[in-house]
C-alpha cells in the first residue's frame, strides 16, 4: 500500500529535498506540493493525502493557522510539522492546532522518514527531549523559564513575525485579513507582554526573532 504525502514548504531546496526522500521510499509517494498556506488550503479541498508535511514559517498565513484551516476541511487530517523554530515554544502551539507530530529540521533523513511513518500510522510523534519536557511540565518538575515570546498568543506571534519580515502595519493587515486597528491593538499587546517601550526596539526584536528562531 502506498501512502500519499502532501508537502507545504516555501523554500524550494528544502521542498525538493523532502520530495526526494519521500519518493525514494517504496511505500510513500508525494501527491502534492505547496509553497504557501493559501496554496495548500486551495489544493487540500480536492487532494487526497494521508499526511501533510508543514513548515511553520510560510509567507502570508503561517503554519499554525494552516493546520487549523486544514482541520476545518477534515478534523482527522494528519499533519507533521517540520520546522527550524524551537520545539520548546512552537510544538505545543502546533499540537494544540491539531498537528500529530513536531520535528526539527536539523534531524536526520532517517529520522524524518520515521516521523512521517509514525504520524501516518496514527501515532503522535515527539522528540525524546520534548516528551521529557511535557512530562516535567505535567507533573510539575520543570524549572526552566519559558522563552519570553511564549507569552504571546498564536495570533500575536503571527503578527510579530510579519513585522520581523519587514512588513508595514498596512501590509500585515492585508496579509492577515484584519483591520489596521486590530493590528495596532495586537502590536500594543505584544509590546506590553515583551516589556518593549519604543517602536524601534519592537522592530529590532521582531527582526531578531525571525532571523534567529532558535534563540
Amino acid at each position: 500500500m502506498t501512502h500519499r504525502v502532501f508537502i507545504v514548504e516555501d523554500h524550494p531546496v528544502m521542498r525538493e529535498g523532502y520530495v526526494s526522500l519521500i519518493n525514494a521510499e517504496p511505500d510513500l509517494d508525494v501527491v502534492g506540493e505547496a509553497s504557501s498556506a493559501e496554496d495548500a488550503f486551495d489544493q487540500a479541498a480536492d487532494l487526497e493525502f494521508d499526511v501533510a508535511i508543514v513548515d511553520l514559517s510560510l509567507p502570508g498565513v503561517n503554519g499554525v493557522e494552516l493546520i487549523k484551516r486544514l482541520r476545518s476541511i477534515d478534523d482527522d487530517v494528519k499533519v507533521l510539522v517540520v520546522s527550524a523554530h524551537d520545539e520548546a515554544l512552537y510544538a505545543e502551539r502546533a499540537l494544540r492546532a491539531g498537528a500529530r507530530g513536531y520535528l526539527m529540521k536539523h534531524e536526520s533523513a532517517k529520522g524524518f522518514v520515521e516521523a512521517v511513518r509514525q504520524v501516518i500510522s496514527g501515532e503522535l510523534f515527539l522528540s525524546d527531549s520534548l516528551r521529557t519536557r511535557f512530562l516535567n511540565d505535567r507533573f510539575g518538575f520543570g524549572n526552566d523559564p519559558a522563552p519570553t515570546v511564549s507569552r504571546l498568543t498564536d495570533r500575536e506571534l503571527e503578527v510579530f513575525e510579519h513585522f520581523g519580515r519587514g512588513k508595514s502595519t498596512r501590509e500585515v493587515a492585508e496579509v492577515m485579513g484584519l483591520s489596521l486597528k486590530t493590528i495596532e491593538s495586537h502590536r500594543t499587546n505584544i509590546k506590553q507582554k515583551l516589556g518593549i517601550d519604543r517602536a524601534a526596539e519592537f522592530m529590532q526584536r521582531a527582526v531578531l526573532w525571525v532571523e534567529a528562531p532558535l534563540s
